[in-house]
């Protein structure tokens, strides 16, 4: 039987996997507060920690150090809100970020206006790491905290942590902030490897349900002040009674991307590249944004001159195709892409963006579903140019 629909917005959420469901299902039955000390709440612990201890596995991290949020929004306002620090070190008096960042980053902070500064990237998404090195030369003198997302929502562009981490070690004690709540996975990360002080992550972005995420923290850092204060969860640094269900589900999303890591990255890779060398048959003119730079196997971000982005969006989901045009934090918004700004693309080019993201129920026949819509998009513009599509 012939899929009804092809989903291809795994980048905007990804579809709870079935085993995830199972498993929110069963720690909506467990009546106990992870809190209470009686056996019912001991046996809520229990399901908590389990999953504290799959969430830090996917990342290369211990189960002490993750704390659980209600999203990576939460998370990396709460990284971002001064109160981080390394211990027995000054607290972060300036932040750095890149140019591409995710609004959760790039206006969620709260750092004053003049303490902060944002960094170019080049053509292809990746921040300029000479400039990186210039600044972090000139404020040596400064408190910093860099902010630079493993991976880009739109264009799935993937930054060099290893290598600006490896820079703030060589100009002082610089924190180091990654969201990376696209790349977790989609890609190896070992926080631990990297060396970073500070991961967000949002559970719904690998399959998980939405509304729960976490912030992992190295050892030496801490949040001095807790952004939600209250009752003392999550070792004060996150009050508020954890959403046990969406934890657990959390847990085991992340449990089952960990053991397809490797082999769901070649799948989706080589789909994603089967679209787009069809794209780039049907349209020769189009351009993909990122190209040359490494990016994340499940996605592609693509304009065609002269196609109307919200016009194919329309015309895509009526054929059975759901895409994006960008993030989907701005959807319903017509608006230029700041990434793609930063990027320096023409913005008559960056208006015509689309993006195409796979995931763990993205088979062979979706990608010819889109392919088949496409080009039946694609049609009327090249009608108008006098040529056949």
């Amino acid at each position: 039987m012939s899929r009804a629909r092809a989903y291809l917005d795994h980048n905007a959420t990804a579809p709870v996997r079935p085993a995830v469901a199972e498993a929110v299902a069963r720690a909506l039955m467990l009546p106990g507060n992870p809190s209470s000390i009686h056996q019912e709440g001991r046996a809520a612990r229990a399901a908590l920690e389990s999953a504290r201890g799959q969430v830090s596995a996917l990342v290369g991290a211990r189960p002490a150090q993750v704390v659980f949020t209600s999203g990576g929004t939460e998370a990396a306002n709460a990284v971002l809100s001064g109160a981080l620090g390394r211990r027995g070190q000054p607290k972060p008096t300036r932040l750095l970020h890149s140019a591409t960042e995710h609004p959760c980053v790039a206006a969620g902070h709260r750092f004053p206006e003049g303490a902060v500064e944002q960094l170019p990237v080049t053509p292809d998404g990746v921040i300029d790491l000479a400039v990186l090195e210039r600044r972090l030369s000139a404020l040596a003198n400064e408190s910093l905290l860099i902010s630079v997302h493993a991976a880009n929502n739109e264009t799935g562009a993937v930054q060099p942590l290893a290598d600006i981490v490896a820079l703030a070690r060589a100009h002082g004690s610089a924190l180091v902030h990654s969201d990376a709540v696209q790349a977790v996975g989609k890609i190896a990360l070992d926080m631990g490897a990297l060396g970073l002080d500070a991961l967000t992550l949002s559970g719904h972005k690998f399959a998980a349900p939405k509304g729960v995420g976490a912030m992992i923290l190295a050892d030496d850092v801490a949040m001095d002040d807790a952004f939600l204060r209250g009752g003392g969860q999550e070792r004060r640094q996150r009050c508020g009674t954890e959403c046990l269900p969406a934890i657990v589900g959390m847990g085991e999303a992340a449990r089952l991307a960990g053991e397809a890591l490797d082999r769901e990255a070649a799948r989706l890779s080589g789909l994603r590249d089967r679209i787009e060398t069809g794209l780039l048959t049907q349209a020769p003119d189009a351009v993909v944004f990122a190209a040359g730079a490494v990016r994340l196997p499940n996605t592609l971000s693509f304009a065609v001159p002269g196609l109307d982005a919200p016009a194919a969006l329309i015309a895509l989901d009526l054929a059975g195709v759901a895409v994006s045009s960008g993030s989907a934090c701005s959807s319903g918004k017509v608006a230029r892409s700041a990434t793609l700004t930063a990027m320096g693309v023409d913005p008559r080019l960056a208006g015509g963006a689309l993006r195409v993201s796979l995931g763990w129920n993205t088979v062979d026949e979706d990608a010819s579903c889109f392919l088949d819509a496409f080009e039946r998009v694609l049609q009327p513009l090249y009608k108008r140019r006098g040529c056949a599509a």
